[in-house]
């Protein structure tokens, strides 16, 4: 089992009154998965991301990936464990602008210290996979929004992580750029076999999904196979 999650819970604090994110959440997720989390605005979707993600911490519970509990990791060894095992593609996309395309797709790999060579071709083929070949010097403010989004999945999995968490990777683009690059994101999962895991409102990715698990107040409420 690639995730495994014993209940999770996550509680904010607004004005000295808690605010309940997450209850007691407990759900495995193995390796290959293209899964979905859905729900409506507010049930956790994000929040849940974030926990797989180390992006934030649980109040309760416990969160481990590829055999590492990562709940108790130190911010440096979670920061490196990050690195090294997971993908993310946001929404708004956060390249580095002053950054040429080819140098954003290799930043996580610069981190690595992959040499120069290997980058360089892994870059390119990576550029080949998402339909940018070509563009690897052009800086991000010269592409539409769909080459930007391709652009966060190259560099997402160019680092051949074992998981890539996409946090509503198509509400930023229009909806035939959409389907193309979840198809595309499809297509990586099969020929690679990294762990897909969505956050998101889109029917498109809920409907490609081969597993749909769905939120609502912070809690499991339904789960599809497929």
């Amino acid at each position: 089992m690639l995730i495994e999650i014993q209940d999770l819970e996550k509680v904010y604090h607004d004005h000295g009154i808690p605010v309940h994110a997450l209850h007691t959440i407990t759900m495995d997720i193995e390796e290959g998965e293209f899964s979905a989390i859905v729900g409506p605005s507010g049930s956790g979707k994000t929040t849940l991301l974030n926990m797989i993600g180390g992006l934030d911490v649980p109040s309760r519970g416990n969160i481990t990936l590829a055999g590492t509990p990562i709940a108790s990791m130190s911010q440096r060894d979670l920061a490196n464990f990050r690195r090294d095992n997971i993908g993310f593609i946001f929404q708004n996309f956060n390249l580095i602008p002053v950054l040429t395309v080819a140098e954003n797709i290799e930043y996580v790999m610069v981190l690595q210290d992959v040499p120069a060579k290997e980058r360089r071709e892994r870059v390119a083929s990576i550029l080949y996979d998402v339909g940018l070949e070509g563009m690897e010097d052009r800086l991000p403010n010269n592409l539409s929004g769909g080459q930007q989004q391709r652009v966060a999945i190259a560099r997402a999995m160019v680092a051949k992580p074992r998981i890539i968490l996409a946090d509503e990777p198509t509400a930023n683009i229009d909806s035939h750029t959409g389907v193309e690059l979840v198809d595309l994101m499809h297509h990586l999962n099969e020929e690679h076999g990294m762990t897909f895991i969505f956050s998101t409102h889109d029917r498109m990715i809920r409907d490609r999904a081969k597993r749909v698990i769905k939120l609502r107040d912070g809690k499991i409420v339904e789960e599809e196979k497929r």
